[in-house]
């Protein structure tokens, strides 16, 4: 359950990283391609950070 809690942690870190850095890199200074990419990899951890809380939601339900 650590390292499960660990992971989320990560993707929260990863969020916050790509949500700033899409923001200064895309927004601030023009370059889309940065913005696009940045929604994208944001869109993968959202992604993850869903299964895994449904996977530790069903792993508490059938102990």
């Amino acid at each position: 359950m650590a390292k499960k809690m660990f992971l989320n942690v990560m993707y929260n870190i990863c969020i916050f990283i790509c949500i700033i850095a899409g923001y200064h890199y895309g927004i601030e200074l023009g370059n889309y391609v940065f913005l696009i990419g940045a929604v994208f990899i944001i869109a993968i951890f959202i992604v993850l950070k869903i299964r895994l809380l449904k996977e530790v939601k069903n792993a508490q339900k059938n102990p």
